[in-house]
């Protein structure tokens, strides 16, 4: 992960990006990566840790009736998160995760290993699903890695 934290950093200093992450499932962990990066402050705004939903709601300020609507795990929520970062931070760009680690805690059509990411870049929101598998600790590390390479992408223009 430290090799797709160091392309984050380098590609955002060279083009002037600040940036930061909205991270439920992942609880600080890709922070965690960024921050080990020599130089990252010159690009990296800050993260926050939104595990609770209040803390989706009242701090990123995710409308409730999106959790309400869509359950806190969902696109809708990950790019209202994403978008809220920015606001709250005042980066450039974003990324946010909101899913399910487990072992416990599905919901109807969303089982252990549902990952929402939303982004919020050059004003415009986005979102993707994946569904991962393995242990708690493996579904937060490959979260925290697709976010870093969702980043990377977002910030070369191609999403």
């Amino acid at each position: 992960m430290t090799d797709i934290a160091e392309q984050v950093v380098a590609l955002c200093k060279e083009k002037g990006i600040t940036f930061g992450f909205a991270e439920s499932l992942t609880g600080g962990m890709i922070s965690s990566e960024i921050v080990g990066i020599p130089g990252a402050s010159e690009v990296f705004s800050g993260s926050v840790v939104c595990y609770t939903n209040d803390v989706k709601i009242n701090v990123l300020g995710v409308p409730s009736s999106v959790i309400e609507e869509h359950t806190e795990v969902s696109a809708e929520c990950a790019e209202k998160m994403a978008e809220g970062l920015c606001k709250v931070i005042g980066c450039d760009y974003s990324v946010a995760v909101t899913g399910i680690a487990g072992p416990t805690g599905e919901l109807p059509g969303k089982p252990v290993g549902t990952v929402y990411f939303g982004y919020h870049a050059d004003g415009m929101n986005g979102s993707f699903r994946r569904n991962f598998a393995g242990s708690r600790l493996d579904i937060r590390m490959m979260t925290a890695q697709c976010a870093l390479e969702t980043l990377k992408t977002v910030a070369e223009g191609k999403k």
